[in-house]
């Protein structure tokens, strides 16, 4: 997996498969689970996640400039910020330039990270974007 799908998952959360018998197993009871019966399947719905309203709620309490700051969006996410893994993250999503840092590595990383979260059903504000 990488940074940029740490930081995705971080943001839209995860949704846990509730773990259930598989059919034909015997439970303590001596029971066993009947085997699923098929359901029609409907279209899943495309949801938008709220990017903005997610990660004010996470920095509630945390002084963290995550609107504009790479490291700090990265640290309220709990996910190393290190230079190593910004230069990973620039290469995942295509930056040119050079890997060393600088403040238009960390502004252009920003910025492409939230255009990335919202071609990926993200609903981010333009002035995160831009």
């Amino acid at each position: 997996m990488g940074i940029f799908s740490s930081i995705k998952d971080a943001i839209f959360g995860h949704k846990a498969k509730a773990a259930t018998p598989a059919a034909g197993t015997r439970l303590p009871e001596g029971g066993t689970v009947a085997a699923p019966q098929p359901q029609p399947t409907a279209p899943a719905a495309v949801s938008e996640v709220n990017v903005e309203a997610n990660l004010a709620e996470m920095g509630k309490g945390k002084d963290l400039n995550w609107r504009t700051s790479i490291v700090d969006l990265m640290k309220l996410l709990g996910i190393d910020s290190s230079l190593d893994n910004r230069k990973e993250l620039a290469r995942e999503l295509g930056y040119t330039g050079d890997l060393d840092g600088s403040a238009e590595m960390n502004i252009w990383l920003h910025k492409a990270t939230m255009k990335e979260l919202a071609k990926n059903g993200g609903r981010v504000p333009a002035e995160l974007t831009e």
